[in-house]
């Protein structure tokens, strides 16, 4: 498929995720692409997304758009994100499908898997366990909308296919310590001790919990490469409902912490809080599937982070403390 010529929507183009993907596309000579604030099309209201989609008519649609956050934000804010994901995802397909979309790609996440599934999860593993308490409104909205995609192919013959991306960090994240994922929350925090001359900084949990961790522009350049390869009928007439997007690698929290510590210049102490939850025990990816279609990432957690840090302190005004 030669993108260059199509009319592209990124749905939630100005998050993280979204802003990557179109950075992505523009590389890419990719110019006729359509974006939209929240404050310009509310996804979560079907009227709203239903008039856009006649206006616009977008022949590829990428759903980026999602209400995320870290393990506090899930657990608290749990009928928010069970129904806001549910909306977003529900409105934009059923568009798409009224629209004639030719091909649309909907991003989810690992925390789709059982708690205790068995390590590296499998695609196949999705349904097999219970799922983590913290963040299960989350991934049930994710499950539901891998489900969509998969049987609006099996009904009506959708090329709609979903991609499950490990935990994400890199420019344009969310640095709110109320609602953040572990990284940006790190930065965040391990940077202001140094500024206050802390002799601490709190990490939650144990630290022992593993995870694995994909920089956002590898993960564009993986969405676009799903976008232009993979069709529909390759996964689901294989019985796959979604293709896992990680570094098949992971690591220790308190491991990750060290490391942000070492790229910040922080000389304190990490101190683990072990009244607060540390969540799934390990989260990693097989991304098997992906690299034998011929994707692999690029960028070390280490160069990762370093381009994370730089991007935090040259965009004061991009942090909401």
């Amino acid at each position: 498929m030669d993108l260059q010529k199509k009319k592209i929507y990124v749905a939630g183009s100005g998050g993280m995720v979204g802003s990557a993907i179109v950075k992505e596309l523009r590389n890419r000579n990719c110019k006729n692409l359509i974006t939209r604030s929240s404050s310009e099309l509310n996804l979560i209201r079907q009227s709203d997304v239903e008039e856009f989609f006649l206006s616009e008519k977008p022949e590829i649609v990428i759903i980026a758009a999602a209400k995320v956050g870290g393990i506090m934000a899930n657990n608290t804010l749990r009928a928010e994100f069970i129904y806001n994901n549910l909306m977003i995802e529900a409105n934009v397909i059923q568009a798409a499908f009224e629209n004639k979309v030719e091909k649309l790609v909907f991003l989810g996440s690992s925390c789709i898997y059982p708690k205790f599934a068995d390590q590296p999860m499998k695609e196949e593993d999705l349904l097999s366990g219970y799922l983590e308490f913290t963040n299960e409104p989350y991934a049930i909205a994710k499950i539901a909308g891998i489900k969509l995609c998969e049987n609006y192919f099996r009904q009506y013959g959708c090329n709609f296919i979903s991609a499950m991306p490990t935990n994400l960090f890199g420019i344009n994240d969310n640095f709110n310590l109320q609602n953040s994922h572990v990284i940006p929350a790190l930065i965040h925090k391990i940077h202001n001790a140094k500024l206050n001359n802390s002799e601490k900084v709190i990490l939650w949990g144990t630290g022992k919990p593993r995870r694995e961790f994909l920089y956002v522009d590898d993960l564009a350049e993986a969405v676009v490469f799903i976008t232009e390869k993979i069709n529909a009928a390759d996964l689901y007439d294989k019985s796959i409902s979604h293709l896992n997007v990680g570094t098949g690698e992971d690591i220790e929290i308190l491991e990750v912490a060290e490391i942000i510590k070492k790229i910040v210049g922080f000389e304190g102490e990490i101190e683990k809080d072990l009244s607060k939850p540390d969540g799934t025990p390990r989260k990693l990816m097989d991304v098997t599937r992906l690299s034998a279609l011929g994707w692999k990432y690029k960028t070390s957690l280490e160069e990762g982070l370093r381009k994370t840090y730089e991007w935090y302190l040259e965009n004061p005004s991009a942090i909401k403390q």
